[in-house]
C-alpha cells in the first residue's frame, strides 16, 4: 500500500470504506465483517466526532436526568469494533469523495493532516445536522443544536454556566418536545416559540392541540404562530434572550429544535444525486443511483414511503440500523432490500404519550387521496380496572377502498405502543374493514374489549361505507 492509500496492484483484498461512525455506518460495517472475513475484505471507517453507535434520540433523557451518564447511550465503543477487525479511525473527518478515482480525502480533526484512502466499495452514512437559522446571534455561546452525544455534553457543560434558570426552545417537533420537557426536570422556566398554531406538526393539528394542553399543564409557556428573528447576547457574548416580531423571551441558555437536514455536502460535491429534500437517492438495495459500489443509508438519504408512494425524509435510528444491515449484506456480497416506511414514530410529554404513523390529512391531500377521518375517544384499560387512562385515537381511510392512511394517537400509559398495530396493517396495506377482524390480545389490564384502534377501525369503517351507499 503506498503513501496516499492506493493497494499493491497484486493485492486481491478489497477494500470498503464507510464514512460516518453511528448506527448505519457501524450496522454496515458490521455486517460486512459478519460475512466476510479479514483476509477477503479490509473495512476502514472514518467517524469525525469522539463516539461511535450512540443512541441521538436517548439524548434528551440524559440531559433531564432520566438517564444517569452519557456512556449507557453508548452500543459499542471504538475499542470493540477495532477488535471486530474495523480499522475505525476516530476524530477524522472525510472531506471529499473522488468518484472517478475511487478515493476519499481525510482530514485528522486534532492535528489537521490529510491524506487519500481508496476504496473498491463505499458507504455514506454522514447522517443529519440541527437545523441552525440564518439570523443575527444563532452561533452565539449558549445556543445548542442536540444531535450528537458530543452536542449533549455542550449543553449540559453551558446549562452549568448558566447565570440563571431561563430556558427558550426554538421549535416545537419531537427534538423540542422532548428537550422541553428535559429542561422542566431540570427545574428551569421553559418557553417553547413555534412557527404553527400547535406543537408536533407531526400530528394533524386537532391531535396537537392535545399535546399543546399537556404542555401547557407542566408549566411550559407555548409561544404560537411565531418565529424568532434574532438571539440577543449580552456583554459577555452569551446568549441573553430571543426575540420575535413582536417580544423578547428571556433565555440562559436556547435549544434548537427546528428539525434535521440531511448532511449531504460531502456527497453533492461529489455530484451524487440527491433529492427534493436533500438526502441521498438510493435504490431497494441502498445503493446511490448509478454507483454500482457506493451505498448511503441513515439520516443522509430519502427513503420511499410506501402510503404515499413517494420520497421522503425520515430521520430514525430505527431505520438508520436496518439501512446498515441491508448496506452491510450488499457490500459484504450478500442481497437484501429495504422496502420503504410507513412513518410511525411516538414520543412523549412527561406521562403523555404521543403516536403517529402514515399520513395526516394534508398528506393525503397532496398526494391527491380522497379520505374520510374519524376520531374516537377511549381507555388504555377497561374501564373497570385500575389506572385506566383516557386516549384519542384518530384514523384516516380512503375513501371508497377503506384502505388504512394513517392513525394518530394521543394518550397516558399504554396508548404510544398501540400505533403498531396500524403501522402492521398499513405496511400489508389492509382496510379499515379488515382490520376490524384482527385477533388482537385482551384482558382487562391492558386492553378494553375492544381495543381503541379496532373501536377507530370499525367507526372508519361505517364512515367508508356511508361514503359509498
Amino acid at each position: 500500500m503506498d503513501v496516499n492509500g492506493a493497494r499493491d496492484a497484486r493485492s486481491t483484498k478489497e477494500r470498503l470504506v464507510v464514512i460516518g461512525g453511528d448506527a448505519a455506518g457501524m450496522s454496515a460495517a458490521s455486517q460486512a465483517r459478519r460475512l466476510r472475513g479479514p483476509d477477503e475484505l479490509e473495512i476502514v471507517a472514518f467517524e469525525r466526532g469522539h463516539f461511535t453507535s450512540f443512541s441521538a434520540c436517548g439524548i434528551p433523557y440524559w440531559v433531564g436526568g432520566d438517564v444517569g451518564e452519557r456512556d449507557l447511550l453508548i452500543a459499542r465503543t471504538p475499542e470493540e469494533h477495532r477488535a471486530r477487525g474495523i480499522d475505525l479511525r476516530m476524530r477524522t473527518e472525510v472531506t471529499e469523495i473522488d468518484v472517478a478515482a475511487s478515493r476519499v480525502r481525510a482530514r485528522d480533526v486534532d492535528s489537521g493532516a490529510e491524506s487519500w484512502t481508496s476504496y473498491d466499495k463505499l458507504v455514506i452514512t454522514t447522517g443529519a445536522r440541527p437545523v441552525r437559522p440564518d439570523m443575527p446571534g444563532a452561533d452565539a455561546p449558549g445556543v445548542h443544536g442536540v444531535q450528537t452525544l458530543d452536542d449533549g455534553q455542550a449543553l449540559l457543560d453551558s446549562l452549568a454556566r448558566a447565570r440563571g434558570r431561563r430556558a427558550v426552545v426554538i421549535g416545537a417537533g419531537y427534538i423540542g418536545v422532548e428537550m422541553a420537557e428535559s429542561l422542566i426536570k431540570r427545574g428551569y422556566e421553559v418557553t417553547v416559540v413555534n412557527r404553527g398554531r400547535e406543537p408536533m406538526s407531526t400530528l394533524d393539528p386537532d391531535m396537537g392541540r392535545l399535546v399543546h394542553r399537556a404542555m401547557s399543564g407542566l408549566g411550559i409557556t407555548m409561544v404560537d404562530d411565531a418565529e424568532v428573528t434574532k438571539v440577543l447576547t449580552g456583554d459577555d457574548g452569551r446568549v441573553r434572550a430571543v426575540a420575535t416580531a413582536d417580544a423578547e423571551y428571556p433565555a440562559d441558555v436556547v435549544v434548537l429544535g427546528i428539525g434535521v437536514r440531511p448532511e449531504t455536502a460531502l456527497a453533492r460535491a461529489a455530484g451524487l444525486p440527491l433529492g427534493a429534500r436533500g438526502g441521498l437517492l438510493t435504490d431497494r438495495a441502498m445503493r446511490v443511483r448509478g454507483h454500482e459500489n457506493i451505498w448511503a443509508g441513515g439520516d443522509c438519504v430519502e427513503v420511499l414511503d410506501l402510503v404515499s408512494g413517494q420520497l421522503r425524509h425520515v430521520p430514525l435510528g430505527t431505520h438508520a440500523n436496518k439501512h446498515g444491515q441491508i448496506i452491510g449484506t450488499n457490500a459484504g456480497g450478500g442481497y437484501a432490500t429495504f422496502p420503504g416506511v410507513v412513518g410511525t414514530a411516538v414520543s412523549k410529554v412527561c406521562d403523555l404519550e404521543i403516536a403517529r404513523t402514515g399520513l395526516r390529512e394534508k398528506d393525503a391531500r397532496r398526494v391527491g387521496l380522497k379520505f374520510e377521518t374519524v376520531t374516537i375517544e377511549s381507555t388504555s384499560r377497561a374501564g373497570y380496572y385500575p389506572g385506566a387512562s383516557p386516549m384519542t385515537v384518530k384514523m384516516i381511510a380512503e375513501r371508497r377502498t377503506g384502505r388504512l392512511l394513517g392513525v394518530q394517537i394521543v394518550g397516558r400509559e399504554g396508548a404510544a405502543k398501540r400505533v403498531d398495530i396500524a403501522a402492521v396493517a398499513l405496511t400489508a396495506g389492509l382496510t379499515v374493514e379488515q382490520m376490524t377482524t384482527l385477533d388482537l390480545g385482551y384482558a382487562p389490564p391492558f386492553s378494553p374489549v375492544w381495543d381503541p384502534v379496532l373501536v377507530a377501525a370499525r367507526k372508519a369503517a361505517a364512515k367508508v361505507r356511508d361514503s359509498t351507499a
